[in-house]
């Protein structure tokens, strides 16, 4: 299959500076946590990757352990890169974060410095890169001292294996420290990864503003709730989705029908904006200024369309964001 790359692709997307980085990232980032791996078609993956980067998503999100199997989200995006857009990897911000479990054994888990540049290391292998844009401490390690994590992305970056760095799953305390670590050394946090929607909002109780405070970028992953921020649930469960694979993350029991019934009230407002629930869930995400862009994952071109169409309609009124929290406080 012969590809080719837009000349129009930066006409549409909005592009935000990455805190107070020099980096900017488009609002919507594709991230390779479903939908890549050795499990999945591999013709698909790679028409939503081609999709994603002539609509101008720039950003690339993996991790060592994407797949599954573990690591096959990195191998089949390094042969899509190889194969198709090799000459554009200056036009491309690639991600990679270590911190989960990845290999047997005391190394290849957690925070240790030996884990982190160990995985990135392998990371860089199986994407044919020679270095990432960003390379992330993937969670915090209770038992390694988090300057030893600190250290290992700052000398991810000294070694030219990495541009930037960021932390995920972070609480705000968390964040400050490893903040402060980072300054220290040279090497500033840039972005921090958590896990923010509409039914998943933790975030607000103190990291956002830690976040402005510090300069660093935030970019959610699961913005959609894994799927239930979508009509696709409004009449069950159905074949082919999250919910329906058992190797997936969202499982059928978080279906309740309570958030069925919130679900199918938010979809009510998103009609009546002229959006869809997709939609109008990443926008409300995006009603802050203090996040850069949204992490989204696409099984197919057609679902990446759908909710790239959120650029269109990015404001919401006081009325909408009123009843929005009455909906989700219901």
């Amino acid at each position: 299959m012969k590809i080719s790359v837009s000349d129009k692709r930066y006409d549409k997307m909005i592009y935000n500076r990455c805190g107070d980085s020099g980096l900017k990232l488009p609002v919507i980032s594709l991230g390779l946590w479903h939908n890549f791996g050795g499990v999945d078609p591999f013709q698909t993956a790679r028409e939503v990757i081609h999709f994603a980067f002539n609509s101008g998503i720039t950003h690339f999100d993996l991790a060592n352990n994407y797949g599954p199997p573990p690591g096959s989200a990195e191998k089949n995006f390094g042969r899509i890169l190889k194969k198709d857009l090799k000459q554009y990897r200056d036009e491309m911000i690639i991600s990679t974060k270590a911190g989960y479990y990845m290999w047997p054994g005391p190394y290849g888990d957690w925070g240790s410095r030996k884990y982190l540049l160990s995985s990135l290391d392998q990371s860089l292998k199986r994407m044919k890169l020679d270095y990432v844009d960003i390379f992330y401490s993937h969670r915090p390690d209770p038992e390694t001292p988090m300057e030893e994590t600190m250290m290992a992305l700052d000398h991810a970056v000294r070694s030219g294996k990495a541009l930037y760095v960021g932390i995920s799953n972070y609480s705000a305390e968390q964040t400050l420290r490893a903040t402060e670590i980072l300054d220290s050394l040279g090497t500033p946090c840039i972005i921090h990864q958590p896990k923010y929607s509409m039914f998943e909002r933790w975030v607000e109780d103190g990291l956002l503003d830690v976040l402005q405070e510090k300069g660093i970028g935030c970019i959610p992953f699961s913005p959609l709730a894994q799927g239930l921020l979508t009509n696709k649930y409004l009449k069950g469960i159905p074949d082919g989705s999250r919910a329906s694979k058992e190797h997936g993350f969202l499982k059928k029991e978080q279906i309740t029908d309570d958030k069925l019934k919130k679900i199918s009230q938010l979809n009510h407002l998103a009609e009546k904006r002229g959006q869809s629930l997709a939609q109008m869930a990443l926008s409300w995400l995006l009603r802050d200024n203090r996040i850069t862009s949204v992490l989204i994952g696409a099984s197919s071109v057609t679902q990446l369309k759908d909710n790239l169409k959120l650029l269109d309609n990015i404001k919401f009124s006081g009325i909408e964001l009123t009843r929005i929290e009455e909906i989700l406080n219901s």
